[in-house]
């Protein structure tokens, strides 16, 4: 389990399936990349399989943007895949788009102050851009 702290303030609680806590009482909220999550807690999964990126990837921007939109209220939010690199640090890179990151450095930036190995694939690196573009971040 990690605290990700964005260049703009922004918290995320990112973690993989095998730290879950489904008592966490520091959690308002939680977005998952994988239905073996099952949260009975307030939450949203994402049909995203490992090493891919999102079955719906218009559908799977817009939960990320209400996530992080949510975590720069002030709500705890916490995200997760299986292991919590690939999709977590995919949609990571992502939100650090979304707090002032360029998305030609969101990849690095994630695997600089969360973990050296997020991000699985080429082809999560490319939906990183797509997403930015998608969302209007693109420099």
């Amino acid at each position: 389990m990690a605290l990700v702290r964005f260049p703009d303030g922004t918290c995320v609680q990112a973690v993989g399936i095998d730290d879950r806590d489904p008592d966490n009482p520091d959690r308002d909220f939680g977005l998952y990349f994988d239905p073996l999550w099952r949260p009975t807690w307030p939450a949203e999964v994402v049909d995203w399989g490992g090493f891919g990126v999102p079955v719906d990837p218009a559908r799977a921007a817009v939960q990320i943007c209400d996530a992080f939109a949510r975590a720069k209220r002030g709500e705890r939010v916490e995200i997760g895949c299986l292991g919590g690199l690939g999709r977590t640090g995919t949609a990571l890179a992502c939100m650090a788009i979304l707090a002032g990151v360029a998305p030609q450095d969101a990849v690095a930036w994630v695997r600089a102050h969360y973990h050296p190995l997020a991000v699985d694939t080429a082809t999560q690196e490319e939906w990183v851009f797509w997403f930015a573009s998608h969302c209007g971040r693109t420099p």
